[in-house]
């Protein structure tokens, strides 16, 4: 583990806001153990170990029923530890592959058999290298073929340059943490509008309304984060789904506790029909329909 690398909550809060039944946390990740399912060398930093049966444990703690489990860059394009997760998961877990160029149709459709829903698109630069538009257009055709979608990762300066990119994928596309707005600007800033006004062009882009803890300024109870993910369930309410981002990598500023970011859902969806369609029939569409 990294000399600075937050290990996750070990004690988090009971949650006060009790999930609908059948509630997906449809974004969090497994880490190894490295013993068995080692780190990529190429990785940018290296976590503790989160293996499968604490994010089970988690789950249920939480009062969620089934879980999306993304494949995070520390592993690369190995997706063992994910596929292994899934499988033990027995039906209660969807997950979202990272693969190259050469992946062969015959390995997509073992991951398809295992659980694997989509593939992950980064384009976070200080968290892996550049790699060529035309790679990706190349894996989003083979995926295609499959029924799955494609979930990207950047940050909000680089949208703009994004968009054509966006518009050429053949498949749903899901974005990450409401691309990532520098919530300082205000939810009506024309940056995050520039977001808004994609989801509302192209109605084949989904969200994920998380992460509260990695865009905040002011911290916990993440006040500043509300409007924007409430401008997103209130626009598109049945193109968002919500995950608690488990183990919370790279998290420098503090480690969240994750009963508080369940709190945190009724703040941006306060009805009982915006947590329906939330946590339950947005991702059970999506991942296993």
């Amino acid at each position: 583990m990294d000399a600075d690398y937050l290990p996750f909550h070990p004690n988090p809060s009971k949650p006060a806001f009790v999930p609908p039944a059948g509630a997906v946390d449809a974004h969090c990740h497994v880490f190894g153990p490295a013993d068995k399912f080692p780190y990529a060398p190429e990785r940018k930093y290296t976590p503790c170990d989160a293996p499968k049966e604490k994010l089970f444990e988690l789950r249920d703690y939480l009062g969620f029923e089934r879980n999306v489990i993304v494949q995070a860059t520390c592993h690369g394009r190995d997706n063992r530890a994910l596929v292994d997760a899934l499988i033990a998961a027995g039906g209660k877990a969807r997950g979202v592959a990272s693969v190259g160029p050469d992946i062969s149709m015959d390995e997509l459709k073992a991951m398809n058999e295992a659980g694997v829903r989509g593939v992950r698109f980064n384009f976070v630069k200080r968290l892996v290298d550049n790699t060529p538009r035309e790679v990706f257009l190349s894996i989003a055709e083979k995926i295609a073929t499959l029924g799955w979608h494609i979930v990207v990762y950047f940050e909000a300066q680089d949208l703009e340059g994004l968009i054509p990119f966006l518009k050429q994928l053949p498949t749903t596309i899901v974005v990450d943490h409401m691309g990532r707005p520098d919530v300082t600007k205000g939810v009506d800033h024309p940056d995050f509008q520039r977001f808004v006004d994609l989801m509302a062009d192209v109605d084949t882009i989904w969200t994920k309304v998380t992460c509260p803890e990695r865009l905040t300024v002011d911290g916990p109870p993440y006040d500043d984060v509300v409007p924007f993910g409430r401008k997103l369930v209130e626009t598109f309410p049945d193109r968002v789904i919500w995950g608690t981002d488990w183990p919370h990598p790279n998290m420098k500023s503090h480690m969240p506790d994750d009963g508080k970011l369940v709190d945190f859902i009724p703040r941006i969806a306060p009805s009982a029909a915006e947590q329906q369609a939330l946590l339950v029939d947005n991702p059970m569409r999506l991942y296993w329909s």
